[in-house]
């Protein structure tokens, strides 16, 4: 299993994702911030339709993280052979909007560096090996 720490830092906080290849799918963990977290996890495959799942902050409210997420899949999708999961939790404190703009280009930057290692670590993973006789149960 190859795997790959990338992190970018700007408008004062860090942000890192964490990629790891699971046969020919993708796991990312995007975190930064203050608190870093589980505040969404999107899932991304050729032949399904992208999907997020929110969880609740506070108040009410719902994390939207999965915009980040998505910053990544806009360069990371080409590469990406099979399922991708990504959990984002990006956290500041009493963010500013300098700091919410900047979260973009830093989701952007540590796509490209993930882009850049997917391209020279492909993916290499055996064919799953599918029983010839179905039976009723399967």
């Amino acid at each position: 299993m190859n795997q790959t720490v990338v992190k970018t830092q700007a408008a004062g906080f860090t942000m890192s994702a964490e990629a790891k290849q699971i046969g020919g799918d993708l796991l990312i963990t995007l975190t930064g911030g203050d608190t870093p977290h589980i505040g969404t996890v999107t899932t991304f495959s050729r032949n399904q339709k992208r999907e997020s799942l929110r969880f609740e902050s506070h108040s009410g409210r719902f994390h939207k993280d999965d915009v980040l997420a998505e910053k990544l899949l806009e360069t990371l999708a080409p590469f990406i052979p099979g399922n991708c999961v990504i959990t984002s939790g990006v956290h500041v404190n009493g963010i500013t909007q300098e700091q919410i703009a900047a979260s973009f280009d830093m989701a952007a930057q540590l796509s490209q560096q993930l882009a850049d290692w997917l391209k020279k670590t492909p993916f290499t993973s055996k064919a799953p090996i599918y029983k010839k006789n179905h039976d009723v149960n399967d």
